[in-house]
């Protein structure tokens, strides 16, 4: 077996330690930030503070084709910077089938983001080569640079599949 290059246990330890964390201070009930949709009446302002300078995940609104899409942006450093940069409206393009993107006009920090991702239908993600918004409405394969946003309800991959503009905004 190959050793573990201290690099990469310097990243995974403390998400390791967050995570464990996180878990002995929440409740039973399974959820998730990135795969659970936001409701459409949910506050605006993030959810209570969870650590000194850390909040939880934050509800935002999608706008495709005139159909409002209620989304939830995790609570990582390259979601809040996206936050910051909200209201956006965007004009995307198709890019293999698969997803919608869209340049963003300032980069976002991948400060503790993952190498990258295997995106599914109704993802938010950052890439971070491009500086894009990537929106997903198919399962896609796993990508180098790819920083995990957040997901969309349900109705939303449907929505983004022939959407030409996509509004975001904070939920209110």
């Amino acid at each position: 077996m190959k050793p573990v290059p201290l690099p990469a246990l310097v990243r995974v330890v403390p998400a390791a330690a967050l995570l464990l964390v996180t878990t002995a201070c929440t409740s039973d009930s399974p959820s998730s930030s990135f795969s659970e949709p936001a409701s459409p009446q949910a506050s605006t302002a993030p959810a209570a503070t969870t650590s000194p300078g850390r909040t939880t995940a934050m509800n935002i609104r999608l706008t495709l084709n005139g159909h409002r899409v209620a989304a939830t942006l995790n609570d990582s450093p390259t979601a809040r910077d996206f936050a910051a940069q909200l209201p956006l409206t965007l004009s995307v393009r198709d890019f293999h089938q698969a997803e919608k993107i869209a340049d963003l006009p300032q980069k976002l920090s991948t400060s503790g983001a993952p190498e990258g991702a295997a995106p599914k239908a109704g993802d938010l993600a950052y890439y971070a080569p491009w500086n894009q918004l990537a929106t997903y409405y198919r399962d896609a394969p796993y990508a180098t640079g790819l920083v995990p946003l957040g997901h969309m309800a349900d109705s939303g991959a449907e929505q983004l599949s022939t959407a030409d503009e996509i509004t975001i905004e904070a939920a209110p």
